[in-house]
C-alpha cells in the first residue's frame, strides 16, 4: 500500500558531529544541552550548515554559553541574518551548569560540544569534559588504531 501524503516526516542531518574533539581531547564524561536559536538557524542547522570545529563552552554568571559555533546563514532568508559564530545560550539545569564549571576549573579541563543533533523536534548539543592530550598521547593512539586494522586485516585473510 502506497503512502499516505501527511506520512511524511521530515528528517535533517542525522548528527552534525566535531570529530576533531576526539582526537584533540579524552572524553570523559556528556551532557545534553538545549541551545537558544534565532529566526532561520534552525532552517540552517535542519539543512547541515553548522560546523563546530572551534566551538567550545564557556560558563558565566552560572550560564553555559557555545563559542565559536558558526551556522551559515539559511539562504532563502531576507529579513534577519544572524550573525554565524555568536555567542549562544545553552539550556541546562544549573546543578548540571556548577558541575561542568567546576570540572571545567580543574587543570587540563575543557567544555567541548561534540555534536549537535534534532530530538524530538528540538536541537540538542552534546557537551563534553574533555582532558587535553598531549602531542604523545596523539601518537599512541594512532598508532594502536593502525595495530588493531592490522590485526583485522590479518583476521580476514585467514578466512
Amino acid at each position: 500500500m502506497a503512502k499516505k501524503a501527511g506520512d511524511h516526516k521530515a528528517e535533517g542531518p542525522r548528527q552534525i558531529q566535531n570529530r576533531r574533539a576526539g582526537f584533540e581531547y579524552d572524553l570523559v564524561e556528556r551532557y545534553e544541552a538545549g541551545i537558544v536559536l534565532v529566526g532561520s538557524e534552525v532552517k540552517s542547522i535542519f539543512s547541515g550548515n553548522a560546523n563546530l570545529t572551534d566551538a567550545y563552552c564557556q560558563v558565566k554568571d552560572s550560564e553555559i554559553f557555545i563559542v565559536n559555533m558558526e551556522i551559515q546563514p539559511y539562504s532563502h532568508t531576507s529579513a534577519f541574518i544572524p550573525e554565524r559564530r555568536r555567542e549562544r545560550k545553552l539550556l541546562m539545569h544549573r546543578r548540571e551548569i556548577a558541575v561542568l564549571q567546576r570540572q571545567a576549573k580543574e587543570k587540563g579541563f575543557a567544555l567541548v560540544p561534540t555534536r549537535v543533533y534534532f530530538k524530538n523536534g528540538r536541537v540538542k548539543v552534546e557537551v563534553a569534559v574533555g582532558r587535553g592530550r598531549k602531542q604523545y598521547d596523539k601518537r599512541q593512539q594512532i598508532a594502536e588504531k593502525e595495530e588493531r586494522r592490522e590485526k583485522e586485516r590479518a583476521r580476514s585473510k585467514e578466512f
